[in-house]
């Protein structure tokens, strides 16, 4: 299998690629956070509203690693640090959002013998699709993929790279497509529960804003070696 996909695509370890690319996907990440909380919190169909945002926002990180961006920000680390501190900034902004939101829910009460009204962390105003696409974008885990794994698999020999780069896409979107689906539908079942339970909605809030912290942490310290 190795042998045909590199001759017929160019592609050279194959299963190395598909294997670290399922366990770098299955890698707590910004994308997987998000979609989980705005579907537990919003349900289904804003769950996929946000995935669909991680699917476009991975594609066009994927096209700019196809045309030399991955290189460009190896040769300039200044570039990069800015980069990186401006994703790092904005993760960090929404963790406290997150932290904010949920604290503040934390503080109030329901009236006696009825259910406490969850005050959603993931805000009803926002479009899912929109601040995915962002989170996507700013990711972490997904820049650093791209940029130090996502190419090395293309061999540079290759008469028709477009190619390569197409059918590596292809298996980070269906990877990707499969893991936010349990995602969602987890976090679906988990809706009932947050509705009725307002620390636990808040709990997991605040467990997903400091995750988005420690994730800014993470992309601020972040090195391309």
């Amino acid at each position: 299998m190795n042998a045909f996909m590199h001759a017929s695509l160019g592609i050279t370890d194959f299963w190395t690629f598909v294997l670290g690319t399922i366990f770098i996907v299955l890698l707590p990440g910004p994308n997987s956070m998000y979609v989980l909380s705005v579907a537990a919190q919003r349900g289904v169909r804003a769950g996929y509203r946000g995935a669909c945002g991680v699917f476009l926002g991975d594609l066009i990180l994927m096209v700019l690693s196809a045309a030399g961006v991955a290189s460009l920000l190896k040769a300039s680390p200044a570039l990069f640090y800015v980069v990186k501190t401006i994703g790092a900034a904005y993760l960090a902004w929404i963790g406290f959002q997150m932290l904010r939101g949920a604290l503040r829910s934390w503080s109030q009460r329901g009236e006696a013998g009825q259910p406490a009204a969850v005050e959603v962390p993931v805000e009803r105003t926002t479009d899912p699709f929109r601040k995915a696409l962002v989170i996507s974008l700013l990711n972490p885990k997904a820049i650093l993929f791209f940029i130090s794994f996502f190419i090395q698999f293309v061999d540079p020999q290759f008469a028709r790279p477009v190619l390569s780069f197409v059918a590596l896409g292809l298996v980070c979107q269906i990877c990707s497509f499969v893991y936010l689906t349990t995602i969602i539908l987890v976090g679906a079942r988990l809706a009932e529960a947050f509705r009725r339970r307002r620390r636990l909605s808040a709990g997991m809030a605040s467990g997903v804003g400091a995750m988005f912290i420690g994730f800014g942490a993470k992309l601020a310290t972040a090195t391309l070696n």
